[in-house]
């Protein structure tokens, strides 16, 4: 999700519709795999959410609202609300993270946003370092959304220093398209240096998928359904910098609108309110992990 590209530009308008070529180093594909991909036959569950209640569980989830004031990276357009089930909201067994066209004037953080949605993470609640990670979820599709499930280190450094894994991401002028990506200090979309791969899935806004990582000490993998598109090995050309891999990080969902990425070809309003469900996230790790 790139958190630190540059800051949100709120006063600049936003074209509906408007063109423009996505920027440049972003959407790689340059370690692209096709294999099964499995979970570790001796991995145990240590940590899911089935969302089976009514609201988010506060000793899992945390609402992310750092830089409603300031804004968010990526000139990004969204305000990010706490809970406030017009933007999420856990109902039927499944939560559901919704962007909308509105302005949440009353907020005390509000920071001139013209939409909302919601951010949340499992930071200071829980991290893991390796293990395979499965999230069942279906995608938004409209112009100028970006829906996001990745993870971040939970050692505060500058970024991307201590690296990110994108398990999935997708960007709605990219329909029907999901991505996967690392970064890191010698590798990250800003150089255009970023490893990653992308896998057209038809039925992403339309249905299910398990997205999946495996994570291991020598590489990491990620897929879609029991598949793998993309896959990285610990082998750390250019130095340690490459690998920051080996420390816990926590895990993160939400919804953005707009962005250098995500709004690259406008937003289209008419499409909106638009959601991301998560049916589940479970995560597994083998013993001595």
């Amino acid at each position: 999700m790139h958190p630190v590209f540059r800051l949100a530009a709120l006063a600049l308008p936003i074209l509906v519709g408007a063109m423009a070529d996505p920027p440049a180093g972003l959407g790689a594909s340059n370690y692209r795999v096709d294999a099964p991909l499995t979970r570790p036959a001796d991995a145990r569950l240590v940590w899911s959410d089935e969302f089976d209640g009514t609201r988010l569980d506060p000793s899992k989830w945390r609402y992310d609202t750092s830089r409603n004031r300031q804004g968010w990276y990526n000139n990004e357009r969204q305000y990010y609300a706490a809970d406030r089930p017009e933007n999420a909201r856990v109902a039927d067994g499944r939560l559901v993270i919704t962007a909308r066209k509105e302005r949440v004037t009353g907020a005390a953080d509000y920071g001139g946003q013209a939409y909302s949605s919601a951010k949340i993470d499992t930071a200071g609640k829980a991290g893991w370092t390796y293990g395979f990670y499965e999230i069942r979820a279906k995608l938004p599709c409209g112009l100028g959304t970006w829906p996001a499930i990745w993870m971040m280190p939970n050692e505060q450094a500058p970024w991307p220093k201590a690296g990110e894994i994108d398990i999935m991401e997708a960007v709605g002028w990219q329909p029907e398209v999901v991505h996967a990506t690392l970064h890191t200090e010698l590798f990250v979309h800003t150089k255009g240096t970023q490893r990653g791969a992308q896998l057209p899935l038809p039925t992403a806004c339309s249905a299910f998928h398990r997205y999946q990582l495996d994570w291991r000490p020598d590489s990491i993998t990620i897929g879609v359904d029991d598949r793998a598109y993309m896959r990285v090995r610990n082998n750390q050309p250019g130095g340690q910098g490459a690998w920051p891999f080996d420390r816990p990080f926590h895990l993160i969902l939400n919804l953005a609108i707009g962005g250098d990425w995500g709004g690259a070809k406008g937003i289209d309003d008419a499409a909106l309110p638009q959601a991301m469900e998560v049916d589940y996230v479970r995560v597994w790790q083998e013993p001595g992990r």
